[in-house]
């Protein structure tokens, strides 16, 4: 009799063990894009992290750790090359067998062009690169909860392709001085920040849900179930920020990077201006001198600043002001990886904003 029990339970601990091994193996590239794919994955898997927090996505040496991650993946998600452009060939070279699911290139995602001055003018509603309006997602199932994402256009600055990969284009502002226009994100037009809207987050539930659920059938319903329960945690979580941001609303900042487009259209919250082009670059003199006088001039609120960049530069453009500063976190840096980030993380850069203004 206790042989057989032990027959049982051996047999037992191998379907066990077969079950758990026909769960995908994920690998994704940015913690707040790893929360959304937590959040599908929920009570099935967990996911990889390939950056850990505090690294910087633009240039990376990945260690023999998240290399091994991507050469078992069974399905990656990523950004995308303009974020990360060192990704792609070890996505290539690493995972060329994996499913891929690359956000910026998905049906759907909504997509703004880079601004290219350090001062944004008026914002002008309208339509992102692939002609989809950030209103333009009922297909995928999820709702306009009051907050909608607007596209932007570039505000009166020409849509340049930039590149720092030997090409030497230059881009003229509408201030008279020439500014080089180095795409530090990797190739193209377009601001690859996508993942502070929260109409890309709820969309990408469902085709992370889809993806998933093309590798592993088993547990779709599981993952879509996962999907349907996150976006309605996103759809609560937008009015929760609008919330946050309507008594301070109409006040006036200015970010050092400019990373927060998709967030801004989001809330309908617009920055006033960006110290530096990216976070891979120093900003200019010349683009300091400029950011500075809007200060003074302006009556600017509040100038806000991120964990990595240098403090000496933010003081250098509140001088003389009674500006507050802030920092903000858009890739989550300071929280536990997770379900639980994203939202976390989208909670934190309203709190911080309307505490600044």
């Amino acid at each position: 009799m206790s042989r057989k029990l032990f027959s049982l339970s051996v047999a037992a601990m191998l379907l066990s063990g077969t079950a758990m091994a026909e769960v995908p193996r994920v690998a994704v590239d940015i913690a707040p894009v790893h929360s959304l794919v937590a959040r599908v994955m929920d009570g099935v898997g967990e996911p990889g992290l390939i950056l850990q927090p505090g690294a910087s996505p633009h240039e990376y040496n990945l260690r023999p750790s998240e290399a091994a991650l991507l050469q078992e993946a069974d399905v990656v998600v990523w950004v995308g090359p303009e974020l990360t452009p060192w990704m792609q060939d070890a996505v290539e070279t690493l995972a060329g067998g994996a499913a891929q699911l690359t956000l910026m290139q998905a049906e759907g995602t909504v997509l703004l062009p880079f601004r290219e001055g350090a001062l944004f003018e008026a914002h002008v509603h309208g339509h992102d690169a692939h002609g989809h309006g950030e209103h333009g997602h009922d297909d995928h199932g999820h709702e306009d909860h009051g907050h909608g994402e607007h596209g932007h256009d570039d505000h009166g600055h020409g849509e340049h392709g930039h590149d720092d990969h030997g090409h030497d284009g230059h881009a003229h502002d509408d201030h008279g001085h020439e500014e080089h226009a180095h795409d530090d994100h990797g190739h193209g037009a377009n601001d690859p920040h996508v993942w502070l809207s929260p109409a890309n987050a709820a969309l990408w539930l469902d085709l992370i849900a889809a993806r998933l659920s093309a590798a592993d059938p088993a547990n779709a319903g599981a993952y879509f179930a996962n999907a349907a329960a996150g976006k309605a945690e996103l759809g609560a979580l937008e009015t929760e920020i609008g919330a946050i941001l309507d008594p301070v609303r109409g006040g006036r900042f200015v970010v050092f990077h400019d990373a927060y487009q998709y967030f801004e259209a989001a809330f309908d919250f617009p920055a006033s201006g960006a110290i530096s082009l990216s976070d891979a670059t120093d900003p200019s003199p010349a683009r300091i001198a400029e950011i500075q006088a809007r200060v003074a001039e302006e009556g600017i609120a509040c100038v806000l600043s991120e964990p990595q960049f240098n403090p000496g530069i933010v003081a250098v453009v509140m001088e003389g002001t009674e500006a507050r500063t802030a920092v903000l976190d858009p890739l989550g840096t300071a929280l536990e990886p997770g379900s639980a980030l994203y939202p976390a993380m989208m909670r934190g850069l309203a709190t911080t904003l309307a505490g600044c203004l």
